[in-house]
């Protein structure tokens, strides 16, 4: 499992290496880099340092223009890298085919996620051809407390893990149902993993619900989660007791994955 934060020392770090993947964090969390002495001051980075920087990752196309004076975006040689880095993934061959099968099933968008420090990471997705309720992508990221995947991964860890975890971190409130101390989310932890899964109706964002399942890898770790999300409706129609169609559905794709992985520790 992915640690909150580097326990080595940072003396090795490449100082200009840091600022290049500062920059392409930046450009790709949507900031087009219009106004580079904007962005020079956003990123704490010298103007002509900037420059040689956008020029140098530009020629490698890390980075692309997206045309004249309009600014940036990730560039196809980073997006080459980044889905070898994705299907590399044992976890993401083996969920795969079951996300299918899961948003077929539920007729709702399924997402894989990873924890990466506080974070849950989406790394895949598939959706049904109808509305789209959800617009998690691959490379979506959403604080582990807030959403459904991340629930149920904080759920398998200890209270002194999850204390450790979130020291120095504030925690992000986005809707009243939100926890925003630790108790709170160790509540919150043994409530899921009592249940087996993370039930929300609303918790994230009005009008959408969600379930999700811890995926768990050999030595029964866990190493991501599986979770389905649509129209609130259906969520509270179903209720938050322990059965239901989605529930199970969800709960199956994640057992499968885990025995995928190599889990065989009980259900």
């Amino acid at each position: 499992m992915t640690e909150p934060r580097k326990s080595e020392s940072t003396t090795y770090s490449v100082p200009p290496v840091e600022r290049a993947l500062s920059l392409l964090r930046h450009i790709g969390n949507g900031q087009k880099c219009r106004n580079l002495s904007t962005t020079s001051k956003d990123l704490g980075i010298n103007r002509t340092t900037l420059i040689r920087l956008i020029h140098t990752l530009e020629a490698n196309r890390m980075i692309e223009q997206i045309e004249e004076g309009a600014g940036y975006r990730l560039g196809p040689a980073l997006i080459s890298l980044a889905a070898q880095a994705i299907h590399g993934r044992d976890i993401v061959q083996i969920s795969q085919p079951l996300l299918l099968e899961l948003s077929n099933t539920t007729g709702m968008s399924a997402h894989l996620g990873i924890m990466d420090g506080t974070d849950l990471v989406y790394l895949s997705r598939e959706a049904p051809n109808t509305h789209l309720v959800s617009n998690m992508r691959p490379g979506s990221r959403l604080p582990a407390h807030t959403a459904s995947g991340g629930r149920v991964i904080l759920a398998e860890m200890t209270d002194d893990e999850i204390r450790a975890f979130f020291a120095g971190v504030e925690l992000a409130q986005v809707t009243d149902k939100t926890p925003v101390t630790i108790e709170a989310v160790l509540e919150q932890a043994h409530r899921d993993k009592a249940a087996g899964f993370a039930w929300s109706v609303g918790n994230f964002e009005a009008g959408i619900g969600s379930c999700a399942a811890v995926v768990l890898d050999h030595r029964a770790r866990p190493v991501g989660a599986i979770n389905v999300s649509g129209p609130e409706n259906r969520f509270a129609e179903e209720g938050d007791g322990p059965e239901g169609p989605i529930k199970t559905a969800v709960r199956h794709a994640a057992r499968q994955a885990s025995m995928g992985l190599g889990y065989v520790g009980g259900a």
